[in-house]
């Protein structure tokens, strides 16, 4: 892998790992299109760590003062703690399970097209939902909702669903606004983002790391870093005034455009 692909890859990950476009469809889309060869498991780690790393910096006071608070008895704090905890719990065993059969069955432009427009048609769906939230703060999420927005996001493993885009569905569905929508997502996805880095890092170590593959890895984990951060910070600030009817138009046309093209 060159450098250039490394940052263009890098930044692909970063953004589409938070828009609610899918970061796997794109990331299986773009070598396609431009004739490059997959970016494989060392690239993959350091640009899921990437985007680990950006959702830690955005949330580390959010997290910091949600632990300050679990751990006071704030029975809020608790609340939300225990949402994220048994969101994690579906996509983790689902993960666990399938994910080696998902990505090695399912890995192909026309899934990926088809999963675009599909979610795009839910996203639609629970968008219209938006103008009847219950819930405007991330500490009165519960943990009932916070269970059925991890069960959505397990539905993430197939290529060009998109994490950020399914959980937020189910949080506008389970009445929460947009912004809480996206904030609650994203706080979902940092343990399991995290993790996946983790794992295919230590797999990594463990079948050696050739020395020219160095510096493609450490562009590839910056860009991610700095376009998931710019990422995460365009869409809470979008959300606080717009629909997310752009995103949905650009899945439709996107996913019909690869049909077409295959």
């Amino acid at each position: 892998m060159t450098t250039v692909q490394a940052l263009v890859l890098g930044i692909v990950q970063g953004l589409t790992e938070f828009l609610p476009i899918s970061s796997s469809g794109h990331l299986i889309l773009v070598p396609v299109l431009l004739g490059w060869p997959d970016q494989g498991l060392a690239f993959d780690a350091a640009v899921h760590l990437g985007t680990a790393l950006a959702l830690l910096c955005w949330f580390g006071r959010e997290i910091w003062e949600t632990t300050a608070g679990v751990l006071a008895g704030d029975r809020r704090d608790v609340r939300l703690g225990l949402a994220v905890v048994v969101g994690c719990v579906p996509a983790g065993l689902v993960g666990l399970l399938f994910e080696h059969a998902i990505e090695t069955r399912l890995r192909s432009p026309r899934v990926v097209a088809v999963s675009l427009v599909a979610w795009a048609l839910v996203l639609w769906w629970a968008d219209r939902q938006a103008a009847r939230a219950r819930v405007g703060e991330l500490r009165g999420v519960g943990v009932p909702r916070g269970a059925a927005i991890g069960c959505a996001q397990a539905l993430a493993l197939i290529p060009g669903t998109s994490r950020s885009g399914i959980t937020i569905s189910a949080g506008l569905f389970a009445g929460l606004d947009r912004p809480t929508a996206a904030s609650f997502a994203f706080l979902l996805g940092l343990p399991l983002t995290a993790a996946a880095g983790l794992l295919k890092t230590a797999t990594l170590l463990r079948g050696g790391l050739a020395p020219d593959e160095t510096t493609a890895l450490a562009v590839g984990l910056v860009a991610s870093f700095a376009a998931g951060l710019a990422a995460v910070w365009f869409l809470l600030r979008y959300l606080q005034r717009r629909t997310l009817t752009v995103f949905v138009v650009y899945r439709i046309a996107l996913g019909l455009l690869i049909l077409w093209l295959v």
